[in-house]
């Protein structure tokens, strides 16, 4: 499956169209004020730090200063942007350090709104600017016990997804729960925030292996992965292949770098946490032989699959920081990516029906936010978390890890293509869309 903590929004037309021509002069039509330019800096760390990638910022900040009259260029990397402002030979050149933040949809919700605001000359920059400060000091859309249910719950449905037994759906929600609090707690502290994959990695599988050598369930593993896939980054490994292929190579060198390090870190943290376990189950067994055995081996029935199709959702919503009122268009991209993916999948091979499932996502949501006048990655990158190919990049690292280096290289090579697929999927979405508004107008 995939992550849903820093992970950049997919690419897609989103908080302003692209295809609206700048007003010349500015859209105030007067010269320029420090207010214009301190809403753009604004603005560009506000949707760095809650994911946009580079191509898609770089383009959305570009055309928000040619219409408020400002001549700036961007340049982005995963952890700062630089923005020059003024003619060439004045330019001014900011450079903002920023740190990748947790997903936030509902404050790019609220940032397409401000934006569109003040092109539509409905408040002005300044105005813009009080707003953003607003949203930042309001509080977090969901109580903690809410977050934690909600990392309970993408444990279990992608336990589903995975065909595990009855039994194995309540280790996996306890799974989820100590993921959830292992991450929460460690990004609190800097000296554990960089750790928090590998950390969280180790104390759950140590669990999961700990459990299966008690009850004698043999799904340490898939536990495990079920447990951990939400902090699996495979999302930020799509983005980093979108962004390769729109010719960013910077930022998406470097992303895709951080994806290979934190599935390093995830796979390392299995491994140790597979030799703890298994010991400390071999121990225990012999300590508590009446628990063998104790969870129910029965199949899940055919609906769990589906059933876990409407939870993941609800829990992307509650994880990703989303609208409630958002909660039901999340459902639909979700289920519609699947399907496709995987019936597509089953008819004409892996690789396309991940391709068709992120072309119905990205152009659906691009269509959809067009209709509605609202952010395209509010339904995009749900719908995308369905799809991504964490669970097989973690297959391979610890495949290598387990020194199976075929099974390791093999499986590394169908992420690869995998990833390959989704991200051109995510661009001819792009294009389709956008090409049939040109269409249109």
């Amino acid at each position: 499956m995939c992550a849903v903590r820093r992970t950049p929004a997919s690419g897609s037309d989103d908080l302003i169209s692209l295809d609206t021509p700048p007003a010349p002069g500015g859209l105030l039509g007067e010269p320029v004020d420090a207010a214009a330019r301190r809403f753009i800096l604004q603005l560009a760390k506000q949707l760095h730090q809650h994911g946009t990638p580079a191509h898609r910022l770089e383009v959305t900040l570009s055309v928000l200063a040619q219409r408020l009259g400002v001549r700036a260029e961007f340049f982005s990397t995963p952890t700062s942007i630089m923005v020059g402002i003024g003619e060439l030979e004045q330019q001014r050149v900011h450079l903002l350090r920023v740190e990748p933040g947790e997903p936030n949809l509902g404050h790019l919700s609220q940032l397409g709104e401000i934006v569109r605001q003040v092109m539509d000359q409905q408040i002005t920059p300044a105005e813009g600017l009080h707003r953003i400060d607003r949203m930042d000091a309001a509080p977090k859309p969901y109580p903690l016990w809410l977050v934690l249910l909600a990392f309970v719950c993408a444990s279990v449905a992608i336990a589903c997804f995975l065909k595990v037994r009855v039994g194995d759906l309540v280790v996996a929600s306890v799974l989820g729960l100590v993921t959830a609090i292992t991450a929460l707690s460690a990004a609190r502290s800097e000296n554990t925030r960089h750790v928090t994959e590998p950390l969280a990695a180790f104390i759950v599988s140590t669990l999961a292996f700990t459990i299966d050598g008690v009850l004698g369930t043999r799904t340490g593993y898939a536990t495990s992965l079920a447990g951990l896939a939400i902090l699996l980054p495979g999302l930020t490994f799509t983005v980093a292949l979108t962004e390769l292929s729109t010719r960013h190579l910077a930022s998406g060198t470097a992303r895709l770098s951080g994806a290979i390090v934190t599935f390093l870190g995830l796979g390392f943290g299995l491994a140790l946490g597979a030799k703890a376990g298994g010991a400390a189950g071999a121990a225990l067994r012999d300590l508590l032989p009446m628990l063998h055995g104790a969870l129910p081996r029965t199949a899940l029935p055919p609906w769990a699959e589906w059933a876990g199709l409407l939870i993941a959702p609800l829990a992307f919503t509650v994880l990703l920081s989303a609208r409630k009122q958002d909660a039901p268009l999340i459902v639909i991209a979700c289920a519609a990516a699947y399907v496709t993916s995987k019936f597509a999948g089953a008819a004409v091979g892996e690789e396309l029906g991940a391709f068709l499932g992120a072309f119905v996502v990205s152009a659906g949501s691009n269509v959809l936010a067009r209709v509605r006048r609202r952010v395209a990655m509010v339904t995009q990158v749900p719908g995308l978390l369905i799809l991504v190919p964490g669970s097989i990049g973690f297959r391979s690292v610890t495949s290598l890890l387990g020194q199976e280096i075929e099974t390791g290289i093999q499986t590394g090579f169908r992420v690869a293509i995998v990833g390959i697929s989704l991200a051109a999927g995510i661009l001819a979405g792009n294009v389709v869309t956008r090409a049939t508004n040109r269409i249109r107008n």
